[in-house]
């Protein structure tokens, strides 16, 4: 051990830093230790950091470049496995945004657009490194699936399915992002789609790309869209709501739903009802986000519809995301110099994190369908017997398909 390592040691071993070491080795975590998911501290700072801050100084320390990891996932899986977290739900910044989501509503119209600011408008070509070809940014479905291309094509393939789409059907998609699943939707179940984002850059990409498609595609936030729809879904938006919002957003979605309608609502969950996010993620990833429990969204459903199926494979998004980081990071020099290098170790603590929260099972997955109880046959879940690409191809020929495909990133 070299002298320096040896006294950074020795620093580390000082109250209160001491106590941080030992709550670490709770987890089975080694500061400065030799396993992947040890943690290499390089200035004293960042332990202090942690221990003042919780998550939120865990994050930003490691921003700072005052501490890394090989394998932050592994690490922060451990951390939640040991339930540190909970050991720092008392930190100033946890209190005051727990505070401040009970007294106001956060998730305002005026509001709902920081989200798409901040986050989905950093670039579409960061994005476009990172996601398959359909620019789904949401858990893909690897039951059966060997690629990520695969895997997204079957939980689009999934979703059309659970909602029973034919023909002629009119769809709402709340949240559609870049526009991947109205396009699939379109493409091979010809039905015709409404799209609602509030971020510009997704709108502009969207709208340049789908101009040959019975799709709209509106920067719009939810609680303005009117109309009747035979089919409503929802994907990766619902942890923008806010549980002020749960009741607002079932009533519309209710509103706007035919009566022998299907909605399905696709959403990260929370293990235990919650009224605020994770600190770090507020202020860097995902402003006034909150992830909804089972009890939240049973509440909110209860008025408005019948549950016909609920299903969890929270452990999917673990594969997704590791699967996005790898890719964004070879590509991290071909995108110019936008991102700095705070920025890509920001994004990088980011898909690692919770990809090991994914993988402790400490949030979940869910995809859930909603009828208004007009429905008088009972529900079956469908499988997929094939995969996805291969029904896609058989639909509507193995050239049109491609093309479909190399026309999304033109």
């Amino acid at each position: 051990m070299s002298t320096s390592t040896t006294h950074l040691t020795h620093a580390l071993e000082k109250a209160p830093r001491g106590r941080l070491q030992a709550l670490l080795a709770d987890c089975g975590v080694t500061v400065n230790g030799t396993r992947a998911f040890d943690i290499q501290v390089h200035e004293p700072q960042a332990m202090q950091r942690m221990l003042r801050h919780g998550s939120l100084g865990l994050g930003e320390s490691y921003m700072d470049g005052q501490w890394d990891c090989e394998r932050i996932d592994q690490l922060v899986e451990r951390l939640l496995r040991g339930a540190l977290n909970q050991r720092f739900a008392n930190t100033r910044a946890s209190r005051w945004l727990t505070w401040v989501s009970r007294v106001q509503n956060l998730q305002t119209r005026a509001r709902a657009r920081i989200v798409g600011e901040q986050h989905y408008d950093v670039g579409n070509a960061l994005f476009e490194s990172m996601l398959d070809p359909y620019m789904n940014y949401s858990c893909a479905y690897w039951e059966r699936a060997e690629s990520l291309e695969q895997a997204q094509l079957d939980k689009m393939e999934l979703i059309c399915r659970k909602l029973e789409l034919e023909p002629g059907m009119t769809l709402l998609d709340i949240g559609c992002g870049w526009g991947g699943l109205a396009r699939y939707a379109a493409e091979q179940y010809g039905v015709s789609v409404v799209g609602l984002t509030i971020s510009k850059q997704q709108h502009a990409w969207a709208v340049s790309r789908l101009q040959d498609l019975p799709v709209e595609i509106r920067c719009q936030d939810y609680r303005d869209v009117r109309g009747r729809f035979d089919r409503v879904v929802s994907v990766g938006m619902f942890e923008h709501v806010g549980y002020k919002n749960y009741d607002t957003f079932f009533r519309k979605c209710r509103s706007v739903l035919r009566d022998d309608g299907l909605m399905l609502l696709h959403t990260i969950g929370s293990n235990t009802s919650v009224h605020s996010t994770d600190p770090w993620l507020h202020r860097y990833i995902f402003p006034y986000g909150m992830l909804p429990s089972i009890a939240q969204i049973g509440q909110a459903i209860e008025p408005c519809f019948v549950m016909e199926d609920w299903h969890n494979f929270g452990t999917d998004y673990d594969r997704t995301l590791m699967v996005w980081h790898e890719r964004v990071n070879r590509a991290w020099n071909g995108l110019g110099d936008r991102y700095d290098d705070r920025f890509r170790r920001m994004w990088n603590f980011y898909l690692l994190a919770c990809a090991g929260a994914f993988r402790a099972r400490n949030v979940q997955l869910w995809q859930i369908v909603l009828g208004k109880g007009d429905r008088a046959r009972s529900y079956r879940r469908p499988a997929l017997s094939a995969s996805a690409v291969d029904q896609a191809v058989a639909r509507r020929g193995a050239t049109a398909h491609d093309e479909s495909r190399n026309a999304l990133r033109d």
